[in-house]
């Protein structure tokens, strides 16, 4: 039963991935096209954390916690760009 469930939600998980592609490509604007970037950053690590669910494994979570990291500092780091102008000051 868990690994029906587990690919349901992999394969949700892609066609989010596949939208927020989409929106990145196509969004009419900068703020929109950040907010999709945020949102795959998200949808990413639900990806890792599936596939360390599905393989047993621990180091996928590992990578999960290092890309939430970086995914944030990195969506801190373009809303002050987009803000300011500059990032630091």
């Amino acid at each position: 039963m868990l690994s029906i469930a587990l690919a349901i939600t992999l394969t949700l998980v892609v066609m989010a991935l596949l939208m927020n592609l989409y929106r990145l490509t196509i969004g009419p604007d900068l703020p929109d096209r950040v907010l999709a970037l945020d949102t795959m950053y998200v949808n990413s690590i639900a990806l890792i954390v599936l596939l360390g669910l599905w393989l047993n494994s621990k180091t996928y979570f590992e990578s999960a916690l290092l890309i939430a990291m970086l995914g944030f500092i990195s969506t801190v780091a373009v809303c002050k760009y987009i803000l300011r102008g500059d990032i630091i000051e």
